[in-house]
């Protein structure tokens, strides 16, 4: 099982890192080890002093699939969920001012949560789905997947070039603006719409 995440998805979070916007959807793996275990606390890595939250929507990948064409992208997933992409930006900063890979600051572990899932058909419109992330209850993220460069049928269909997709797979689709640095005693909270997907607590 791989988690595949989407980064610069949200023209407001490119803005907020000074990014360029992307031609093409920006790409990188996170390993299993990543996944934050149920109902274990987030504890801040040694190596870091400002690792950030990154709300996303994800989607789980229910049959093997290569080459997936958008139109026949739906088949390929049933269940949506929430999570945080953790990143360690103090770390991710040098390396990408020496032209490195981030893996050291993306995929440690634990900087994977993965919250409940549900089925898509909950949704009205796949397209249009607002989320949320509070912070000791204060509003710091908010997103809807309209305000996506790549929507998800487009993401599971690029993505397939590179990888074969399998069951079980799970793609982070992306982060809104609003992403801050995470403290020992935060608690983060996710919302679909009005629904609490994960609730985390940082140490």
């Amino acid at each position: 099982m791989k988690l595949i995440c989407i980064g610069r998805n949200y023209s407001n979070h490119i803005k907020e890192l000074h990014n360029e916007k992307p031609s093409e959807p920006v790409v990188f793996l996170k390993p299993d080890t990543a996944i934050l275990l149920k109902k274990q606390p987030f504890f801040i890595p040694d190596f870091s002093n400002n690792v950030q939250h990154e709300v996303e929507l994800l989607v789980k990948i229910n049959r093997v699939g290569k080459y997936i064409s958008s139109e026949f992208a739906h088949k390929y997933y049933e269940h949506i969920g929430l999570g945080i992409d953790f990143t360690a930006r103090d770390v991710q900063q040098t390396l990408k001012q020496k032209g490195l890979s981030w893996e050291k600051a993306k995929a440690f572990d634990g900087s994977a949560v993965v919250g409940k899932w549900v089925p898509k058909t909950n949704f009205q419109d796949l397209n249009n789905i607002s989320f949320s992330l509070k912070r000791n209850d204060e509003l710091v993220q908010s997103g809807n997947t309209q305000n996506m460069l790549w929507h998800i049928d487009e993401l599971i269909a690029y993505v397939s070039q590179f990888f074969t997709l399998k069951i079980g797979d799970i793609i982070f689709t992306g982060t809104p603006a609003g992403i801050g640095p995470v403290q020992a005693d935060d608690m983060l909270t996710g919302f679909i719409e009005n629904e609490e997907f994960f609730k985390i607590k940082v140490k």
